[in-house]
Parts: C-alpha cells; structure tokens; sequence
C-alpha cells in the first residue's frame, strides 16, 4: 500500500480508503463476522482510512464501524459526516454538536480525526439544479457550519473539517478558496472526469470545473468519491451481496445509473491490457491524478477490498489508456469498443 499527504493536515494516508456508505453496503448490511473479515482485511493490506457518516444506514455505519475497530484496535485515521436539513437551519451549531455527540456515541469514540458536512452546496438556498442545497452563507456566514466546525475543533472533539464537493461548481471553489476546510470528497470517475481534467463544451456530465485542481493549490486534500460511478463499473457482479441492490437518484446530474452503465461499455479498450476489470481501471484511474489524496472504495465483501487494495501496488492507468478516454471525453462516448 502506498501512502498520500492529505492537503496541509499532516495525516499520510493510504492511497485507497476503505468506504461506510450504502452503495457497498457491507458496514450497514453485512454480518459481524464478514464485517470483521473484511476490516481486518483492509487493516492487514494497509488501509488506514475509514469513511462512515451519520446519514449511512441511520446510524448503523458507524455502530457497526464502532463495534469492529473497538474489537480489533487498529491504529486508523475515520471520519464521518453530519448532514443538515432545512428544520436545522435556524441553528447550525447546534445541529452540529448535537449530530457529533450521537456519532461519537455510535462509534465508541471520544473525538474523532475528520468530520465532514454531508450537504449539497450552491450560492443560494433555492437552486433549480441542485434542490435543498445549503447556501455559501450557511456555510461561511456567521454562525454557519465552518463556525460550527470550528467551536470543536477548540474543543478538542475534531481535529480536522471537511465538506462534500457536491453542488453548484462556482460555490464549491468558494468554499475551498475560504481556507476554512482541511479535506473535500470530490465526485471524479471514468464516467465523469471533470473535477481532474477539462471536458468539452456539451459534455452529457455536470462540470465540476477542475475541482481537484483548485484544491491542490489551496492545500486541501482531496477524497475521490463515487470512483466507481455507484457500481455502473461493476456490472450486475456489484449488485450482489449486502451491496444496494438499486441505486436511488443519480447523486450528480447527467449522472444516472442506466446511463452510466450504457457508457461504460464504450470503455472496453481499457482491459486489452491496461486494466484487469472495470472496477480495477476506475480505481487506478482515479489514482492516477496527484491532486487526490485517497481513493474511497464502497465494499460489500473483504474480496473487494482485496482487489482495491491491489490497485495501489499496480498504480495509475498507463498514459496511452488516459489518452484513449480524453478522446472518448471528446466525443461525448460516441465511439470506443
């Protein structure tokens, strides 16, 4: 396993992280037993991060996160997140304290290395594009989040704060250009590059306008998430075990799962080769940008965990397949094999 600085924290991170949410669904939905295999797994291949949040399973991520670290006491670096809904906006702060005493409580810990806000972000509250996103001004304003996360971080209860790139792009770079934030979970997939790379005029996916570029500059460390496009990488082989056997909503516009299933079978140049599978050329894609930090994988098994692992050791993507996407980019994936 190889390891990345993560922004100006100081934390050296493995390059591949292991993911708590729903889409793999193993730390909501599997057994102890497999939960502890496949933990012990990560630990073992030298995975040190772990990435829960309250939202995933209600609570269950982090119960169960809580009881498997507490029984193996691996020395590892978790986050979590707090999520915030319009009945919390009259009082953030106290939102906040009061979700991170409850996670805290889940994951048997009396603070905890990363909290994240788990939110949607643009200029004003009533976006048309993206619906019950919390505005610049409840996230910097007076007695926003950032204030939020600051009172705990004096409070020795969070050593570090992050956000979710997910939002209006102009609001997103705001917010990283505020200094206030150490991390942020930055969407970039095969599917949907634009956080990492320039894309075309008309491109089907939203512009996340070279988002991973900006945090390099500001030194905030950036998470990959959704590597994996919620498993349209994987085929029907992902859709099995405690994994989400459908997939809600697309998390990003011109990101629907159908859609991006269809796509991904313009990408089969990629295993004459360059890559094993699917999964194994979205990870290795994404590693191969600097500006990202870690990798975050959603498991349903200590196999995929394995073969995630396993991409640190194989590394980026060779540059004639990254060349071989830019033109595929290009077209809007008209063309491939």
């Amino acid at each position: 396993m190889k390891y990345r600085k993560l922004g100006k924290t100081g934390l050296r991170v493995s390059e591949i992280g292991f993911g708590c949410g729903n889409v793999g669904g193993l730390m909501i939905r599997g057994t102890h037993e497999d939960q502890v295999k496949a933990v012990g797994c990560a630990v073992e291949l030298g995975i040190n991060y772990f990435d829960t949040a309250a939202k995933y399973g209600n609570g269950q991520s982090e119960i169960n996160l809580g009881r498997v670290l507490k029984e193996l006491g691996p020395d590892v670096i978790v986050g979590s997140k707090v999520s915030l809904g319009e009945e919390n906006l009259e009082d953030i702060k106290g939102a906040v304290q009061l979700s991170l005493k409850k996670s805290l409580e889940r994951l048997n810990l009396d603070s905890i290395d990363l909290l994240q806000l788990h939110a949607r972000i643009a200029s004003n509250r009533n976006d048309e594009t993206w619906r019950g996103a919390l505005s610049l001004e409840d996230v910097l304003g007076e007695n926003g989040v950032a204030d939020a996360f600051e009172s705990l971080k004096s409070q020795g209860l969070v050593r570090f704060v992050g956000f979710t790139g997910i939002g209006e792009s102009a609001a997103l770079n705001r917010v990283i250009d505020s200094d206030r934030f150490d991390t942020v979970q930055s969407y970039f997939n095969l599917l949907n590059p634009s956080a990492g790379y320039q894309i075309p005029p008309g491109f089907v996916g939203y512009d996340f306008d070279r988002l991973i570029d900006r945090a390099l500059e500001r030194k905030v460390g950036v998470m990959a998430i959704r590597v994996l496009a919620a498993g349209a990488t994987g085929g029907a082989s992902s859709r099995t075990g405690s994994a989400a056997p459908t997939v809600r909503g697309p998390m990003v516009p011109g990101g629907e799962y159908d859609r991006d299933e269809a796509r991904v079978r313009q990408l089969g140049f990629l295993l004459s080769g360059d890559a094993a599978s699917f999964p194994q050329a979205a990870i290795r894609f994404a590693l191969g940008h600097s500006g990202v930090s870690v990798v975050l994988v959603g498991v349903s098994s200590a196999s995929q965990v394995e073969e995630a692992a396993a991409c640190s050791e194989l590394g980026p993507l060779p540059e004639g397949a990254v060349e071989k996407l830019k033109a595929l980019w290009a077209n809007n994936f008209k063309g491939g094999s």
